[in-house]
């Protein structure tokens, strides 16, 4: 089938490389603009840039959607079929409508539940433990398009945002082959999404970082989770503010919220609100590096290593 793939981030990577597996007529990648990154503000290309470069495809990065020269392009390019994955970009209608099997997305969640960008961090964040992805029909409203199918899975205790998008990255590329020989075949069904089950997952912000001890252990421990690469979960240890990156529910406790509980190898107890504790065993120190609790204590005297 004639293709022409939307996509920017890792999570998109997988279903582009499924599709050149398949043997699917790549006619074109459009991806966002490269954009500068880390100190030297090297301008550096998108993952999905990256694959479709190795892999000899034309790549397309038009920073207009809605001026008539991307639709210019899409028509030129003739595709049956448009795959959007984590584009990032809001399409119009009449692009959408121009491929004649229709435009189609992977969405990282089961719709309609959490619409919008950041599905992945939000189950995480309000500790859902069953997640998935949807192939939709792309519609004018955002992620409200019919449903072609959808594939579930677990989210583990201890997993985070990343290593569960690496994962759904998968799944949606398993997702994505089966949808497209249903469409090449003529089989492909649309089932209307229930809009009374309607939740959103709405960008993400610093302002979600800062952990509160008047919290529960588990949520607590599940925001350290969600927020992982990006903006992390932030607490002052030591009079210094830290990112945390790894966290353990702990033991009991009748300490009030917030009281350091013990430290040592293991990392640093501290009590929650709910009567539990948590654990923080990986942090990293404002304009220091990734590190483990431990290393984190050694190099601040004030506490001295109960546990050697």
């Amino acid at each position: 089938m004639r293709i022409l793939f939307m996509g920017t981030p890792d999570f998109a990577v997988a279903s582009l490389k499924r599709l050149v597996e398949d043997g699917h007529e790549i006619c074109g990648v459009f991806t966002q603009p490269d954009k500068p990154k880390n100190r030297g503000h090297k301008m550096l290309p998108t993952p999905v840039k990256e694959y479709a470069l190795s892999r000899g495809l034309a790549v397309f990065q038009p920073t207009k959607l809605r001026d008539g020269t991307a639709l210019d392009l899409v028509r030129h390019l003739e595709p049956e079929l448009i795959v959007v994955a984590a584009y990032g970009r809001i399409l119009p209608e009449d692009i959408l409508g121009t491929p004649r099997l229709g435009s189609i997305n992977v969405h990282s969640s089961i719709l309609p539940k959490y619409r919008g960008a950041a599905p992945i961090n939000w189950a995480i964040l309000n500790g859902d433990t069953v997640t998935g992805v949807t192939i939709m029909y792309m519609a004018k409203e955002l992620d409200a398009g019919d449903i072609i199918l959808c594939r579930e899975t677990g989210i583990g205790p201890e997993e985070d945002a990343l290593a569960l998008t690496m994962r759904l990255a998968e799944l949606g590329a398993d997702a994505l082959h089966e949808a497209v020989e249903r469409l090449s075949a003529g089989t492909a069904t649309r089932t209307p999404q229930d809009h009374e089950m309607v939740t959103y997952a709405p960008m993400l912000s610093r302002e979600l970082s800062e952990i509160d001890w008047n919290r529960s252990a588990q949520q607590i421990h599940d925001q350290v989770r969600g927020l992982i690469p990006w903006p992390c979960a932030k607490t002052t240890l030591l009079g210094k503010s830290v990112k945390v990156f790894r966290t353990a529910v702990g033991s009991p406790t009748s300490v009030e919220p917030g009281a350091v509980l013990d430290w040592g190898k293991t990392g640093i107890e501290i009590a929650c609100a709910d009567g539990m504790s948590i654990i923080i065993k990986e942090v990293q120190p404002d304009g220091g590096k990734r590190m483990s609790a431990a290393a984190f204590l050694a190099g601040n005297p004030i506490f001295k290593n109960r546990h050697e």
